[in-house]
């Protein structure tokens, strides 16, 4: 795997998480306000810290080959996830996710909430809301980069990626001070997803004890293979749709004549 794919790789994943922190933090601070969310913010960013601090040694002490089963066997679970929402919301049997419907619910649900002063916070609503927005979807990029670096023996590009993509994020987001609706997050999402499942499937071979004809050129045969068999089932999943809906019309076409 070079360098420049493992950067792309980690970019693209804490990309798609740091959207959704995003969404969470600009609904808090504009629904209550600024100053606990930015407080919460910090507050999630040291607790992070923290837990990276902790789990990067830990992570390069294991064995390369019991890491690799071990990491191979979590991206192969997230990937499932992930591409199986992508494929279903790519061919209409799930809705898109919506960053914009996101945050007006989440700013909806911090206007109706009560204000309540804890020591320095002056609202602990909006400081609970992102400080548990960056710690839920920081651990995800601490995961990614974490699990993807130690790998790779390279921790540091792998971080490198993951602040690059909060950094660009935050960036366009506080300049609009909106949720990056435009971005075309369902598309990412199914293309990490597809990522994460070749590269679970790479590394968790790898570990078995297996070895790939091509090392790690291998990875150029097994992304585009997962993404033409993801494709393949987009394909079919609305094919099965439209054949489906003009049965559905003439089951509840005869239904209504038969009450009648």
């Amino acid at each position: 795997m070079t360098n420049s794919a493992l950067f792309m790789a980690v970019f693209l994943a804490c990309a798609v998480e740091a959207v959704e922190a995003l969404t969470i933090i600009l609904a808090a601070g504009t629904a209550r306000d600024w100053r606990s969310s930015i407080t919460g913010v910090l507050a999630g960013m040291l607790t992070l810290a923290a837990v990276v601090a902790l789990l990067g040694p830990a992570l390069s002490a294991i064995p390369l080959d019991g890491l690799r089963l071990f990491v191979g066997g979590l991206l192969l679970v997230f990937g499932l996830q992930w591409l199986r929402k992508a494929i279903l919301r790519a061919s209409g049997h799930k809705a898109l996710h919506d960053e914009a419907m996101v945050f007006e619910s989440t700013l909806a649900a911090a206007r109706r909430a009560g204000v309540q002063r804890r020591g320095l916070v002056l609202d602990w609503y909006a400081f609970t809301l992102s400080y548990k927005g960056v710690l839920l979807e920081g651990l995800e990029v601490a995961f990614i980069a974490l699990t993807f670096g130690a790998n790779q023996h390279n921790i540091p590009l792998a971080a490198a990626a993951a602040v690059a993509a909060v950094l660009v994020v935050a960036v366009v987001g506080m300049a609009v001070r909106a949720p990056l609706s435009r971005v075309p997050e369902n598309s990412m999402k199914f293309a990490v997803g597809v990522m994460l499942i070749a590269f679970g499937m790479f590394w968790g071979a790898e570990g078995a004890g297996a070895h790939w004809p091509l090392d790690d050129a291998a990875l150029l045969v097994l992304v585009p293979a997962v993404a033409l068999y993801a494709l393949a089932l987009v394909a079919l999943f609305r094919r099965l749709s439209a054949t489906a809906s003009p049965l559905n019309a003439d089951v509840a076409t005869t239904e209504r004549a038969t009450h009648s």
